[in-house]
């Protein structure tokens, strides 16, 4: 497993006084400082005033549901989001990820897995903040059918317009630019974009579907990222730009 990320201050919001206990006491005990709010609207305002590094964002809320809030987030500031969500929903989970949460965890959940995807998408994005002379910096540009992914920069854009990507679908776009032409499993993709061996595969399904809308002309008859049927997805290079 992956070392730990460095200690950050972590939003979470849940109406259930044990769960948030739960999820509080362990994501501290990894050496985080955690805040808790109970409803839609207080996490909106502790996220204006205290600027987390992450939030646990629950669907289920008094005020404002967990969907309206992560609508609200992702309007306003690139917070990454975990959402929990109630087991059996679905259409709840694939919606949160439409509107850009970077991960979810259904309800009940084992509050170590809960850490480890916590540590997971804050890996991600401070790799993404990385300063000029990072690491990512030394990454060349990538360019295909019009797209140019930037690593260094972490900005991607179609022609002269860049692209607003979450967290996820830049790194999915990275991953597959890089490798012209193979095919990958949505095992593979969970494993290699989200660093996961296990989950549900919906969510690379989703993420798909979104940067199908951001970079396709037409993305219900998509040029550069296909379907391999019985495999998963390929992008083409040299698709038309």
């Amino acid at each position: 497993m992956s070392t730990p990320a460095p200690p950050a201050r972590i939003l979470v919001v849940d109406d259930d006084p044990t769960v948030a206990e739960i999820v509080t006491g362990y994501l501290r005990r990894a050496g985080h400082a955690v805040d808790h709010a109970a409803d839609g609207p207080t996490a909106l305002t502790r996220v204006g005033r205290d600027a987390p590094d992450l939030v646990v964002l629950d669907l289920m809320l008094p005020g404002l549901d967990g969907l309206e809030v992560c609508r609200r987030l992702r309007a306003d500031r690139p917070v990454p989001v975990i959402m929990l969500t109630a087991r059996g929903g679905e259409e709840d989970r694939i919606a949160g990820l439409e509107l850009g949460a970077d991960d979810y965890v259904t309800k009940p959940f084992s509050p170590r897995e809960l850490v480890l995807r916590v540590e997971s998408v804050l890996r991600r994005s401070r790799s993404a903040a990385l300063p000029p002379g990072g690491q990512e910096e030394q990454q060349a540009p990538l360019r295909a059918a019009g797209i140019v992914v930037d690593p260094g920069t972490r900005r991607a854009f179609k022609g002269s317009t860049e692209l607003g990507l979450t967290l996820r679908e830049f790194d999915l776009l990275a991953h597959l630019m890089a490798r012209p032409g193979r095919a990958h499993t949505r095992e593979d993709l969970m494993r290699d974009v989200w660093g996961w061996d296990f989950g549900d595969l919906s969510t690379v399904t989703v993420h798909v579907r979104r940067l199908r809308a951001k970079i396709e002309d037409d993305p219900a008859a998509p040029r550069l990222i296909q379907t391999v049927w019985g495999v998963g997805y390929r992008f083409e290079a040299g698709a038309p730009s």
